[in-house]
């Protein structure tokens, strides 16, 4: 699914935390949102999904388009849109008292929606190996999600987000908790997303970025008032080899942020 963002602005309260995006991010490819702390990334990206709209005193304003389907449009559901954009967390968060087949299935559950015991089976091993995670915990799936290490935590939420099968998935720093090891699991897990989904990740690691992003996306912002801006968009070794802005030109070369 194609995402296409128009003159998208968001707030908290009187404080404006993203102004005036507009941005189309490709189908089956890695988008990767790199900027500053404080620039609006996380926002942009709650955005997408509707959660911005859930914290007290916040709003939301412009088009976020899925294919051609406005996904703020008055007779547009929240939950269905958060079942078809999934999201993943900066710090892994699988539900402490429930097991790691319960944890994928969660969505499922906060929806009301009923699966039979052979759907149920079929979702969670299809969601764990989609993830790459069923051949580690398919012995111990009454076993808590919470005693899994971080890594596979991390993991058990990806497979959480992709049980309900979306055409999109937003990652919010998904590696900034984790070690090195994992954080190559979770690299390499991006590249076989890319395959059938639209993943859209924000990350202050310009490695991680290079690394795995098909599309950069560079926001900034000029002072605490005025809400992050898109400076540049473009592939990702378009963006890291030639940038046409000297902004963004700093932001790489480590001159700010």
């Amino acid at each position: 699914m194609t995402i296409k963002i128009e003159n998208l602005n968001a707030y908290y309260g009187a404080l404006q935390a993203v102004a005036d995006v507009s941005l189309t991010i490709q189908e089956c490819a890695v988008t990767a949102l790199i900027g500053a702390s404080g620039c609006g990334k996380s926002t942009l990206l709650r955005c997408i999904n509707r959660m911005h709209e859930i914290i007290p005193g916040a709003l939301v304003s412009g088009v976020v388009r899925l294919n051609e389907t406005n996904l703020y449009e008055p007779q547009a559901d929240p939950v269905a849109v958060r079942a078809r954009v999934g999201m993943v967390f900066q710090r892994p968060n699988p539900f402490p008292t429930m097991s790691i087949a319960e944890n994928v299935l969660a969505g499922f559950r906060l929806r009301g929606e009923r699966l039979s015991k052979t759907e149920s089976q079929e979702t969670v091993e299809h969601a764990l190996s989609a993830a790459n995670l069923w051949s580690e915990v398919k012995d111990r799936l009454k076993s808590p999600g919470t005693g899994l290490s971080g890594g596979q935590q991390q993991r058990l939420c990806i497979a959480r987000a992709l049980a309900s099968r979306p055409d999109v998935l937003l990652m919010d720093e998904p590696c900034s908790a984790l070690d090195p090891a994992s954080t190559g699991a979770i690299e390499e897990l991006l590249g076989e997303l890319r395959l059938a989904h639209t993943v859209v990740i924000v990350t202050h690691n310009l490695s991680q970025a290079m690394r795995v992003a098909d599309q950069v996306a560079f926001m900034a912002t000029t002072s605490a008032a005025n809400g992050g801006h898109l400076v540049e968009y473009g592939s990702s070794t378009q963006m890291f080899d030639h940038p046409a802005q000297s902004a963004t030109q700093d932001y790489i070369a480590g001159r700010f942020g």
